[in-house]
């Protein structure tokens, strides 16, 4: 489970080592081709941080820097106090990383390659209590090669988690578990934070990041296009509301926020949801008109992802 590591030369590390991770001015370039633009990004230790984006938003890119597996073209970097281009050695025993896809010994049963793992990690750990805690006590005398993409995902999230590292970084988790497997690996990632660790991971599941990240960052073309707490960033968009109107109703009320109607379908986009709604009602009200199946709600992750987006292909 390695990568050739290509570092550059070495450049002034960013002074902010209160934070797990500091990026300022990232950029990795590949020929002409610019996959990371000089973004910045702040990881505060004992959170749970999401980086989120569309396919190739420069999301894996940025994490094979953090891990110092990637090589950067400009910027500085520190994680965990340490620049991980030249002080990866210093860095790997108190890292662990799950990456997309893992290279196990297909060889090798489930617990021959726990032990195995168990002889190369310095951090102390059993692999009885990872077989139990990932569902692969009843897979542990079965080859590696056999397993499921489920399994498979599981017992590398293990090998990420063995010892309780102070940084895990988790390339998409949860990509092929069913339901009971993703909730299962979303308590190991909240056990993992209230033992003080930090989590650093990359998601296309949105309800994944609101459940369990305290700050995301939306990548968009090489670019961090939006960050901050979900609280945050879901504030900065605007919230909406929607009614199906009977046959006829005609005219609508004045309200400050965008109006989309279709049909009989309406859709109001708006900063001041509470005053829009009011008048929204207030106007169906004197008119006798019945909204059986009226929505109301702030804007969503979901939401601001696609605003991200539809934006850039927009401009």
């Amino acid at each position: 489970m390695t990568r050739t590591t290509t570092g550059p030369a070495a450049v002034p590390r960013p002074a902010n080592l209160d934070a797990a991770i500091s990026v300022r001015g990232l950029r990795v370039s590949y020929g002409d081709f610019d996959a990371v633009r000089g973004i910045d990004l702040e990881v505060r230790r004992g959170e749970v941080f999401a980086l989120l984006g569309t396919n190739g938003a420069g999301k894996t890119t940025t994490l094979e820097v953090l891990e110092g597996f990637g090589r950067r073209s400009g910027g500085t970097v520190s994680v965990l106090g340490l620049d991980p281009a030249v002080d990866r050695a210093a860095l790997q025993p108190r890292m662990g990383i799950q990456l997309q896809e893992g290279g196990f010994v297909d060889e090798l049963t489930v617990l021959e390659t726990l032990r195995l793992w168990q002889r190369l990690v310095e951090r102390p750990d059993r692999p009885e209590r990872l077989l139990e805690r990932f569902e692969l006590t009843a897979r542990r005398d079965v080859g590696v090669n056999k397993l499921s993409g489920g399994e498979k995902r599981r017992l590398d999230l293990a090998m990420a988690v063995w010892g309780s590292p102070e940084l895990v970084v988790l390339d998409e988790p949860t990509t092929g578990l069913d339901p009971e497997s993703r909730r299962r690996t979303w308590d190991a990632i909240q056990e993992l934070q209230e033992a003080g660790r930090t989590v650093v991971l990359t998601t296309h599941y949105l309800e994944e990041a609101e459940a369990l990240a305290d700050r995301v960052a939306i990548m968009h073309e090489g670019r961090v296009a939006v960050s901050g707490s979900l609280a945050e960033i879901v504030a900065a968009q605007p919230s909406g509301f929607s009614a199906t109107l009977p046959a006829g109703v005609g005219e609508l009320p004045v309200v400050g926020g965008e109006v989309e109607r279709d049909g009989d379908r309406v859709r109001v986009r708006t900063d001041d949801l509470q005053g829009d709604l009011t008048a929204f009602l207030v106007w169906a009200a004197g008119r006798g008109v019945r909204l059986p199946d009226l929505r109301a709600a702030p804007a969503s992750l979901a939401d601001i992802y696609h605003a991200v987006r539809t934006g850039s292909e927009q401009s």
